[in-house]
C-alpha cells in the first residue's frame, strides 16, 4: 500500500482503513497525503474484498484542521503560482473521487475538521460525529473562501446555515452538525473502538451505525434559524451586514448574536466575502462536478492576489491577526472584479472517474 509516514492505509477484514497521522500538525492535508489517498481510493475502488473505507485521524485535538496553509505560503510568496495550483488540482479532483466514491465512505470525525479536512470528510457518504466533533469553514478569515467541495454542500444545507458557515468561521458542535447535515450519525466517543470492529465486519455499514447512533438534541444554532435565514438570504454583502446591524441596534432576543456576527464579518476580507457569497449563491444550483471546477477557476486568480497570502501571514505566519485586506472595504470590491475569478482558464479542471496515476512515495 502507498502510506507514507503522514497517511497510513491497511486491509482490516471486510475496510480499507486510513489513518490522517500528522497529529503534530493538527492533521493538516499535505499535497502528498492528498495524491496517496487519491491512488489507494482508486486501488480499494477496484478490490471486490474491500467493501467500505473508514477514514479516520491520530491524536485528539483534530480529524483534520485544513490544509498545509504554510506550504502553500511558501509557494506563492516565491512566485511559483503554478506550482501551488497542482495542489488544488489534485485535492479538487480527490474530493470529486470521494463524492462520487461507489463503497461506504465512513468518516469518524472526533475534533476539529476544517477546509481541507472537510473536503477529506464531508464529501463521503457517511460522517460520523463524536464528542469533540467541531465542524468550520473559516477560509474568509484569512483572504480565501470555502472551497473543496463547500460551494455544492454548504448551499445545501437548511435555509441559509451554508452561508452562515462560510462568512462566520463559527465551529459547529455535534448537535449542530447532525442538526443541518453535515454529520449523518452520531456516536459517543467512547464507542469508537467497537464501532470500528463492527464496521470491518460484514454486516452492512449503515445497520452497524444504526445499532451505535446515539439521538442528540437539536443544538444552538438550528434553534437560531429564523434569525439566521432573515440575516444571511440577502443576495449582496452590504445589505446581509445592513440586516445584522438593524437588528443589533434593536432590543430584542437576537441583537447580542446580530451584534457579534456583524462585528465578526466585518473583519474578513471584503474581497473574499464576495467571492463566497458569490459562491454559494451560484452552488445552489451547480452539479458538484461544475462546483468544483467553478472553485477550482476562482482559486487561479486568487493565488496570484493579495489576501490570502496577507491572511496566511496575519494568522499563521506572524499570529499579529492584523491582516491588511486589500481592497480594505467592501465598497472597493467591484461586481466585475468578483466576475473576474470566475471566467474559465485556459486548463479547467478535469475530474476523471479513475485514471489517477501511480505515485511513488518517499
Amino acid at each position: 500500500m502507498n502510506s507514507s509516514p503522514d497517511i497510513l492505509f491497511e486491509r482490516r477484514g471486510t475496510a480499507g482503513i486510513v489513518i490522517l497521522n500528522r497529529p503534530h500538525a493538527l492533521n493538516a492535508v499535505t499535497h502528498i497525503m492528498v495524491r496517496a489517498l487519491a491512488q489507494q481510493l482508486v486501488t480499494w475502488a477496484n478490490d471486490a474484498a474491500v467493501t467500505r473505507v473508514i477514514v479516520m485521524a491520530a491524536g485528539t485535538r483534530a480529524f483534520s484542521a485544513g490544509g498545509d496553509l504554510k506550504a502553500i505560503y511558501e509557494l506563492g510568496r516565491s512566485g511559483r503560482y503554478d506550482d501551488a495550483l497542482t495542489f488544488w488540482w489534485d485535492e479538487y479532483r480527490l474530493n470529486a473521487l470521494i463524492k462520487r466514491y461507489r463503497k461506504p465512505y465512513v468518516a469518524l470525525i472526533d475534533g476539529v475538521v476544517m477546509g481541507g479536512g472537510a473536503g477529506i470528510s464531508i464529501n463521503g457518504s457517511h460522517r460520523v460525529a463524536g464528542d469533540a466533533f467541531r465542524f468550520a469553514m473559516p477560509e474568509v478569515g484569512i483572504g480565501f473562501f470555502p472551497d473543496v467541495g463547500a460551494t455544492w454542500f454548504l448551499p445545501r444545507l437548511p435555509g441559509e446555515l451554508g452561508t452562515y458557515c462560510a462568512f462566520t468561521g463559527d465551529r459547529l458542535e455535534a448537535a449542530d452538525g447532525l442538526g443541518c447535515g453535515i454529520a449523518t450519525h452520531r456516536v459517543r466517543s467512547a464507542r469508537f473502538i467497537e464501532l470500528i470492529e463492527g464496521l470491518c465486519g460484514a454486516v452492512p455499514v449503515d445497520a452497524v451505525l444504526a445499532a451505535f447512533r446515539e439521538p442528540t438534541d437539536a443544538g444552538a444554532l438550528m434553534r437560531q434559524r429564523p434569525a439566521i435565514d432573515r440575516w444571511f438570504k440577502a443576495n449582496r454583502v452590504e445589505d446581509l451586514l445592513a440586516n445584522l446591524e438593524m437588528d443589533a441596534a434593536e432590543p430584542g432576543d437576537d441583537c447580542d448574536l446580530a451584534r457579534r456576527l456583524a462585528a465578526t464579518i466585518r473583519a474578513k476580507s471584503p474581497l473574499s466575502l464576495k467571492l463566497a457569497l458569490a459562491l454559494q449563491r451560484r452552488g445552489r444550483t451547480l452539479a458538484f462536478d461544475e462546483c468544483m471546477r467553478t472553485e477550482y477557476r476562482v482559486v487561479s486568480r486568487v493565488v496570484r492576489g493579495h489576501d490570502f497570502y496577507e491572511g496566511i501571514r496575519a494568522v499563521i505566519i506572524d499570529k499579529d491577526q492584523a491582516p491588511n485586506w486589500q481592497p480594505p472595504a467592501l465598497a472597493a470590491v467591484s461586481e466585475a472584479e468578483v466576475e473576474r475569478h470566475f471566467a474559465p482558464v485556459t486548463r479547467e479542471l478535469d475530474l476523471p472517474e479513475l485514471d489517477l496515476p501511480e505515485l511513488d512515495l518517499p
